[in-house]
């Protein structure tokens, strides 16, 4: 019993050495000893004095003390213990003065780190949070709500709209409609037709449903989750201070040169002169300063950097997994295109399907009222409206019957209808179907974009020196691998659950240091498991941003490239500073043992070399702009307003390719007119947006793009622009004389306008981005 509360004190004593109060309270005693004992020195009361810094000093030995023993029972030992001898050695032989600034050297590196390394909790609150506590269990007398620990395999339960599945089981209502967002991260919701496996953790997104229990509390998805997390961060070595590791040599070398001395001389003057010179102060002041300034830094570029032991990890980063959906897209379904049935145009699709969309809670009914509302179409009030879970919304708008959702499979579709089925399969997009009085007129493809910032995120981070980019999705492999080979990743595996993506950060952990990226609660394992865990917390969960060392706060994948850069610059002048100031130390050391320096003289000098290292570390705080230009107010300005311009201008690139399909088959005087209206549209609006980018936009970036040469390539895409468009034009002309379109001219005209709408298309994503994503 009496080991047992032993062992208890030495864990309470560890807490109180390990406080911030203490050791704020330890910087204030110093510092109020020696301003006291200079008072008193200045006022020729020396013996006063002498007990104000004698005092100082030993009010730092009894922590200092109990620092080195936590040390060296964790099987090191660090720079603190060279500070306790020159602070015993001091008060041994009488040297008050010098004792009292180590003392404050001591308190204030030890404030410093704690600031810079304090590990927030990586407490699984969230996680936990959403977790269902309770189930609904379907019983002879009703449906009863039980806690979950009474729920067996074989149960027949019910859960509600809005509610998370409590367990894995069985549909055995006709379909489940599902959000399994929070354990895949894939943003749109998926359908469990009866008989098909529902997992614990997903959130039902349509109608109530009864749900067969397959497995218990303890055995179903989500508490596997939640495990693997917790056992994640149990693994996450503690980072070695960057001064520890520079104390495995600096110390036995101090400690034999005032041996040295000592057994030459015979003076321990001399012995603890070179103690108080050999104090480490580089190490404890200038890497934690070094390392607070880049947490400053980064935290002014929006990155949240939870200790100095991450950012130095950071700094020694080569391998980087990335999730795929919220960190290099953008996390919701967008807009891909819109089509229209023959005798319709894109744009009214758009615009009725939103208004009759405006009253759905649904997710992609908010993609495609927000894609209406970017291009300024006027919507009309719907009247009616119903929904049913699962398959759509219907209603009237403007006096027809319109239904926007999943078309019917058994309904024979017309031909442009399979070519769009066609094109959402190879462009893994869905489709939200639009009936105007049961006709099928139009449809609504969206896809989860690739983030506008990502690409020139991932150049940065290779020219950071990030060797290895791989992503880890649990969506399908096709699209995966498209996004990939848009970015140039080095590898991507995907179809991954929450368990094989920690497996993969182990396994990448045993080859190089290792960052993980994600945004969801799946992630959140991952995130612990790896030696950084970075959240995008500006959309993110709690779970992941709690499991991360690295929060990103502005929805921007690019602040991982700063963060990286940073960490990088941060630790090279932590490292200068520390190396510099032991050369110096060392110099002192020699003078000292040979008694050219006494204790408060060496103590002096320790001070401006700690001065010295300090002003050079807080260089961290400044920004790097070497590789990097730097954007005007006015040219920020200019890439807003034709960064809003593309938006406004996607109608312009679906009435080209509209254009272009009406040619097909065999044209008549409708396909005429969509060529007209796609020519005026081209001449009154997209002309001249490229008109103003290059006599405007282009100009204005070259200083910070190094020089107009930068540019020449886009210049050359909106020549081939007016070309495209001159050559339509050419075709319009001789339509005109000829009365109609001759059957000559149909392949060049056709071969134009899908060419102009590829390099549209191709043009505003370069610039998108190479040019938009410099601005914040």
């Amino acid at each position: 019993m009496d080991r047992f509360l032993l062992v208890a004190r030495l864990r309470r004593s560890t807490a109180v050495l390990a406080s911030p109060l203490l050791e704020r309270g330890l910087l204030a005693v110093t510092t109020a000893a020696l301003t006291g004992g200079g008072v008193a020195h200045l006022l020729d009361a020396d013996g006063i004095a002498e007990l104000f810094w004698g005092l100082g000093t030993v009010a730092a030995v009894i922590p200092a003390v109990g620092w080195v023993l936590v040390a060296l029972r964790r099987g090191h030992a660090g720079v603190d213990l060279i500070a306790v001898l020159a602070l015993g050695g001091t008060l041994a032989v009488g040297e008050y003065l010098a004792g009292i600034l180590i003392a404050l050297m001591l308190a204030t590196g030890r404030t410093l780190e704690g600031a810079a390394q304090r590990r927030a909790s990586h407490d699984l609150h969230a996680l936990l949070a959403h977790a269902p506590r309770s189930a609904r269990r379907r019983t002879g007398d009703g449906v009863v709500r039980v806690p979950l620990s009474e729920i067996t395999a074989g149960d027949a339960l019910v859960v509600g709209p809005g509610e998370v599945v409590p367990v894995d089981g069985r549909v055995e209502s006709t379909e489940a409609v599902l959000d399994e967002s929070v354990l895949t991260g894939e943003p749109l919701q998926v359908t469990r037709q009866r008989g098909e496996g529902a997992r614990s953790g997903a959130v039902n997104a349509g109608g109530a449903f009864d749900l067969r229990a397959t497995a218990i509390e303890q055995d179903s998805t989500y508490a596997g989750i939640v495990r693997l997390a917790q056992q994640a961060g149990a693994e996450s070595a503690p980072v070695v201070r960057l001064a520890d590791r520079y104390a495995v040599w600096f110390l036995p070398l101090a400690l034999a040169t005032a041996a040295l001395a000592w057994l030459v001389s015979g003076s321990a003057v001399r012995a603890v002169a070179v103690l108080v010179v050999a104090t480490p102060c580089p190490l404890l002041l200038a890497a934690p300063v070094a390392v607070v300034s880049g947490l400053s830094r980064a935290s002014r570029r929006g990155v949240v950097v939870r200790d100095g032991g991450a950012l130095e990890n950071l700094g020694r980063a080569r391998t980087l997994l990335l999730d795929k959906t919220g960190t290099l897209t953008v996390g919701r379904p967008c807009v891909l295109d819109v089509v229209a049935a023959p005798g319709h145009v894109p744009a009214e699709v758009l615009r009725v399907a939103a208004s009759l969309d405006q009253l759905s809670p649904h997710v992609l009914a908010q993609a495609i009222v927000d894609a209406a509302r970017t291009r300024r179409l006027e919507l009309s009030a719907p009247t009616e409206v119903t929904e049913e879970p699962g398959r759509g919304a219907s209603g009237v708008v403007e006096g027809h019957r319109v239904f926007i959702g999943r078309d019917d499979p058994t309904r024979a579709r017309p031909a442009w209808a399979k070519a769009v089925g066609n094109r959402a399969l190879l462009d893994g997009a869905s489709v939200a179907w639009l009936t105007v009085d049961e006709r099928l007129t139009g449809a609504v493809l969206l896809r989860d974009a690739l983030r506008r910032d990502a690409p020139h995120a991932v150049r940065r981070l290779r020219s950071a020196g990030i060797e290895r980019l791989v992503m880890l999705t649990g969506d399908r492999a096709a699209t995966a691998q498209e996004v990939a080979a848009v970015l140039g990743l080095d590898g991507v595996r995907a179809e991954l659950g929450p368990a094989d993506k920690v497996a993969a950060v182990r396994g990448e952990r045993e080859h190089a240091v290792t960052v993980m990226v994600g945004d969801g609660v799946n992630d959140a394992p991952a995130l612990a498991a790896a030696d950084i865990g970075v959240a995008m917390g500006a959309r993110g969960t709690t779970a992941s941003s709690e499991a991360a060392d690295i929060v990103l706060t502005t929805d921007r994948v690019d602040r991982l490239a700063d963060a990286v850069v940073i960490a990088q610059r941060s630790r090279r002048i932590a490292v200068q500073s520390a190396l510099g100031g032991m050369l110096l130390s060392l110099g002192a050391m020699a003078a000292a043992a040979l008694g050219l320096i006494q204790p408060a003289a060496g103590a002096l000098l320790q001070e401006g070399i700690d001065v010295a290292v300090i002003l050079n570390a807080l260089r961290a705080l400044r920004a790097d702009h070497a590789g990097q230009g730097v954007l005007a107010p006015a040219t920020e300005a200019l890439i807003h307003r034709f960064a809003a311009e593309h938006e406004d201008l996607q109608d312009v690139l679906q009435a080209v390719r509209d254009a272009a399909d009406r040619l097909s088959g065999v044209p008549g005087p409708t396909a005429l007119a969509s060529v007209e209206e796609a020519h005026r549209l081209l001449t009154e609006r997209l002309l001249p947006h490229e008109y103003a980018e290059e006599h405007q936009l282009y100009p204005a970036l070259a200083p910070a793009l190094g020089g107009p040469e930068s540019t020449v390539t886009m210049s050359r895409a909106h020549t081939e622009i007016e070309r495209l468009s001159r050559r339509i034009a050419t075709h319009l002309q001789l339509a005109r004389t000829n009365g109609g379109l001759a059957p000559e001219q149909l392949d060049d005209l056709r071969s134009c306008l899908y060419g102009l709408n590829t390099v549209l298309r191709l043009h505003f994503t370069q610039e998108e981005e190479s040019y938009f994503s410099l601005a914040p």
